[in-house]
């Protein structure tokens, strides 16, 4: 149940949850590799974990760079996803071609993934969702349809990629890059009054949300799961 020399692949590992992962990976001992669309953010992710990572560039809409990603990098232990680029509205307010690019990002880009990986017997692959899912809030329909697809597929692929093994994880508000875009007071405020709300009394860290995924990588007895990382969010 040791990660000690083990091949880890961190799709969207350049910043935010994917980044954690990488970095929790590296502590576990795995050979860590990390990947994204920008060159530059691969380069600056590797900085950021001291040199010890590999970087690639991968473009998850593109599935004949994912197959020359893993013609080139061969077969991994472990593959992580966490790559996306959503829009998120009301549905009569959302643009379709921003929902169909929502879901190409994060669903189709999760699917091609899963065609063309090339993981060991027994290894595993983890997608990233969200408690959307199970808990529906108005505005954000449709990033909810997608992260409930999401945790369809792992449940499917479970079954046809066996014996490796297909999990989700599914955080709620993690303090993310992506989330820096709001400024000063009125991010500090947003993430007290959701911390107020949560029974843990706390927002995520990418390093929450990387000890599960770690768990699903050394566990050989966890597949086809969706386990929810959100500080209660579902229930509060």
């Amino acid at each position: 149940m040791s990660l000690k020399d083990q091949r880890v692949l961190v799709v969207g590992g350049s910043s935010g949850i994917g980044l954690g992962v990488a970095q929790a990976a590296l502590d576990a001992g795995a050979e860590v590799t990390i990947a994204s669309r920008s060159q530059e953010k691969v380069d600056r992710a590797v900085k950021t974990l001291k040199g010890k990572a590999a970087g690639g560039v991968l473009d998850t809409h593109n599935s004949a760079d994912i197959e020359a990603f893993f013609e080139t990098h061969g077969t991994f232990d472990h593959v992580m996803i966490s790559a996306a680029q959503t829009k998120v509205a009301a549905v009569r307010e959302l643009p379709l071609e921003d929902a169909y690019a929502s879901f190409d990002s994060k669903f189709w880009g999760a699917y091609r993934l899963a065609r063309a990986a090339r993981i060991r017997e027994g290894g595993s692959l983890t997608f990233t969702s969200g408690f959307l899912s199970v808990r529906p809030k108005a505005g954000a329909a449709i990033q909810g349809a997608i992260n409930a697809a999401l945790e369809g597929l792992a449940r499917g692929l479970a079954l046809e990629l066996a014996p490796v093994r297909v999990n989700a994880v599914s955080p709620g508000l993690v303090k993310t890059p992506m989330l820096d875009q709001s400024q000063g007071d009125s991010r500090q405020a947003m993430f007290e009054g959701a911390a107020e709300k949560l029974p843990v009394g706390m927002v995520g860290t990418p390093e929450h949300i990387a000890i599960q995924v770690l768990a699903f990588m050394s566990n050989p007895y966890m597949t086809g799961s969706t386990v929810f990382v959100e500080g209660g969010g579902a229930i509060a």
